[in-house]
């Protein structure tokens, strides 16, 4: 949408180029634009600025993707071509709205240069976004803009899947779309009390993942409420910086899992389909899609694609009695066709990591962590009678029942004696 405006608006004359508004109506829908991206990612001051790094830093073009990480030098044409693209950009990027103030009697226009929107914290894109703004407005030249904008790549990457680290697949029928998760949750391992062996499994599997070795699919089963979401939520934030990106995939999603793949799979980031809760009943087939992917298919799974996945179950696929009806004995050996087919998905997650329920003195050491990270004022001693009556009360002893009671205490402290 933008790059289209953007070319509508580009003018050259007099062998030079530069951005003008052709009508009072196109300036104001232009400065709507604008506005409307300032706000959704929580950007300020000179928007206008911003509004172009924004369309640099979301091209996905030869140049772009060839700076990626270092991946490629650009040189002869490519390199060339490139710098005539920048050399015009960053006309725009300069450009003064002064004269088009005056000329269409557009008062709106001071918006794009000094923006005070409400307060909200930018997303992880806007973050990157300004980023690549300051270096452009230290420019001097076109040989420093096109510089800015190289190195901008070479760090941060290109396009939607270089400037967010997390997203969620929109899907329309046949049609998907990733769609950048604005403010990843700042969620760390280290909120998560106890389950050491369990973290520690996953950062392994994780890093080497991210170094470029052998790495498994991993599955991570067991009660609710203990962790296994935060924990690949933790994992999320904890490597973005080193090129990890997760996309979670719904259950309903499985048939675009080829798709998404040919989508990432030539990129120079580390990609993790994450998929949260993941469970079948018996009737369900669309696990098929994800056993052809995780292993079986006639095309390989990228090198830089795994999957991670949370489940109360730990075979996925719901079993039933009538599973057993088809049993047949070969000496002391009983085997079920259908049995087999439905344990066949887990056995695909090269590891399975298990996380269950606390005791009731670990759920009151995790009651107590997190009283302390609060600084909350309630004794040791009142805090685990009143977490005792609240695990009894309200679903057992995890994680999430000890979180919810912390902010239950937190909101009537006063009135426990």
């Amino acid at each position: 949408m933008m790059h289209k405006l953007l070319e509508e608006l580009i003018i050259y004359e007099d062998g030079e180029y530069y951005f003008a508004a052709g009508d009072k109506t196109e300036a104001k829908d232009l400065i709507k634009r604008v506005v409307e991206l300032a706000y959704e990612h929580g950007l300020s001051g000179n928007i206008w600025h911003s509004y172009v790094a924004y369309y640099i830093a979301m091209a996905e073009n030869a140049f772009s993707l060839s700076q990626e990480n270092n991946s490629k030098v650009v040189s002869g044409s490519l390199k060339h071509l490139a710098e005539q693209d920048l050399a015009i950009l960053k006309s725009v990027f300069d450009y003064d709205f002064y004269l088009e103030e005056e000329e269409l009697g557009v008062t709106s226009f001071p918006l794009l240069w000094d923006f005070e929107g409400p307060e909200k914290p930018k997303s992880d894109l806007g973050r990157r976004v300004e980023q690549l703004k300051d270096a452009l407005e230290k420019s001097e030249d076109n040989a420093a803009f096109a510089k800015a904008v190289s190195d901008f790549y070479a760090k941060e990457g290109a396009g939607l899947l270089g400037l967010s680290k997390a997203f969620v697949v929109k899907t329309e029928g046949e049609y998907y779309e990733l769609d950048p998760i604005k403010n990843l949750e700042t969620v760390t391992l280290d909120d998560l009390i106890g389950y050491q062996v369990q973290k520690e499994k996953l950062v392994a599997n994780t890093e080497a993942f991210l170094e470029k070795k052998p790495a498994n699919n991993v599955l991570l089963y067991g009660d609710g409420g203990t962790g296994k979401s935060t924990s690949v939520r933790a994992i999320a934030n904890r490597y973005a910086g080193e090129g990890l990106r997760m996309i979670q995939v719904y259950r309903h999603q499985m048939q675009h899992l080829n798709q998404i793949i040919s989508q990432i799979k030539n990129r120079n980031y580390r990609f993790i389909l994450y998929m949260d809760d993941l469970s079948f009943e018996d009737f369900e087939t669309e696990y098929k899609y994800l056993k052809a992917v995780i292993e079986g298919g006639l095309a390989q799974r990228p090198e830089n694609v795994l999957i991670y996945a949370t489940s109360n179950r730990r075979h996925l696929i719901k079993e039933t009695w009538k599973d057993r009806a088809d049993l047949v004995q070969d000496g002391d050996m009983h085997q079920s066709d259908s049995k087999e087919e439905k344990l066949s998905l887990a056995e695909r997650f090269g590891i399975q990591i298990y996380y269950g329920k606390p005791s009731i003195d670990e759920f009151h050491k995790i009651v107590e962590a997190l009283a302390d990270k609060e600084n909350l004022k309630t004794d040791k001693e009142t805090l685990h009678k009143e977490a005792t009556k609240w695990e009894i009360r309200h679903g057992g002893v995890s994680g999430r029942s000890a979180r919810q009671f912390i902010d239950y205490i937190k909101g009537t402290e006063d009135d426990i004696k």
